[in-house]
């Protein structure tokens, strides 16, 4: 049996410009960090002709087929179409986070399949070739509304500032901070569940058709990006971070009139008066987690405010798409 994991991510700064649609034209860069909250997917053999089927995949649902183009799950479908797998393989897939909550958990899954077939196969795919062939799965095969950015975190892991070019050609680059700094700043961190799940794809397609619109708004979250890396690394007051990532949200929110609604305002807007210096709602907006970047000393008050919600433990840098048992 082999299992591969891949993790999922949080998107500081940039979300929005990892779009095709936008970097293209302009250039897109996106400030994120891997958390230890993982996809999971297992890949083993079995002899099929000893079964009435060629290929078993477990998820939410058990299906059992003879032809691998008579699979319903699209992702498993076309993954194993590419790989050119056809019989005499058993997938499953488990994760820590359930789908749509805005941290990038489809792409994870992507990534991790990929990693169990190509390792199945007794290929060897690096970061790179793995971020792409997600890409290149979920945009062109699939044609879903989703950006670069979470098929690039989920195979390299890290925190990174990550600067889109085109689909070929992405840059990651490591951020240098001492293990004091990350823990500082990972201190200040708290993700508060909104209990609304949405796809992502649904609200992108919105935004996408107002790219020409929002170039102005668009350009400014891209060089908040660079602004917050310097802020990182350079060991500015942290509370800078918070306020840019409040400037953030507000920018988003302009985007497009799906990306928040009266109860999201409502969380924003209590974790702000419970003392966070800014926060967002993580992924392309209308449900998910929402982020708060507020001082340690503020967390219990921000937890008893948020205690009929889901508070999500974690921790930032994790590694990216592994096998873990082979």
């Amino acid at each position: 049996m082999i299992i591969a994991r891949a993790p999922v991510r949080i998107s500081f700064f940039g979300g929005g410009t990892d779009y095709p649609e936008y970097f293209l034209q302009e250039g897109g860069a996106v400030l994120a960090t891997s958390i230890n909250k993982f996809s999971y997917v297992t890949a083993s053999p079995f002899l099929s002709r000893l079964f009435d089927y060629s290929v078993r995949i477990s998820y939410r649902k058990v299906e059992i087929v003879k032809e691998v183009h008579g699979i319903e799950h699209n992702v498993f479908r076309e993954c194993l179409k590419l790989c050119g797998l056809e019989r005499d393989i058993e997938l499953h897939n488990c994760a820590d986070l359930p789908a749509f909550t805005g941290l990038g958990s489809s792409s994870a899954f992507t990534v991790s399949l990929l990693h169990a077939l190509h390792t199945f196969k007794g290929q060897f795919l690096c970061p790179e070739e793995l971020a792409y062939e997600a890409i290149h799965v979920e945009r062109d095969i699939l044609k879903d509304n989703v950006g670069c950015q979470d098929q690039v975190l989920a195979a390299f892991g890290g925190f990174n500032l990550v600067e889109f070019r085109t689909e070929r050609d992405i840059v990651v680059n490591r951020i240098p901070l001492s293990r004091r700094r990350l823990e500082e700043f990972e201190s200040h961190l708290l993700l508060v569940f909104t209990g609304i799940t949405r796809k992502a794809s649904d609200v992108v397609a919105h935004q996408l058709k107002r790219v020409g619109q929002n170039l102005p708004a668009l350009r400014a979250m891209r060089e908040m990006v660079y602004t917050g890396h310097d802020i990182l690394i350079r060991d500015r007051p942290l509370r800078e971070f918070g306020e840019l990532l409040h400037c953030a949200w507000e920018a988003k929110r302009g985007l497009d009139g799906g990306v928040s609604n009266p109860e999201i305002d409502e969380i924003y807007q209590a974790g702000r008066n419970a003392g966070a210096w800014g926060g967002k709602l993580l992924g392309a907006g209308g449900g998910g987690f929402m982020l708060f970047f507020a001082p340690p000393d503020t967390h219990p008050r921000l937890r008893e405010v948020f205690a009929r919600r889901q508070i999500l433990d974690f921790k930032i840098n994790a590694p990216g798409s592994q096998i873990i048992f082979s």
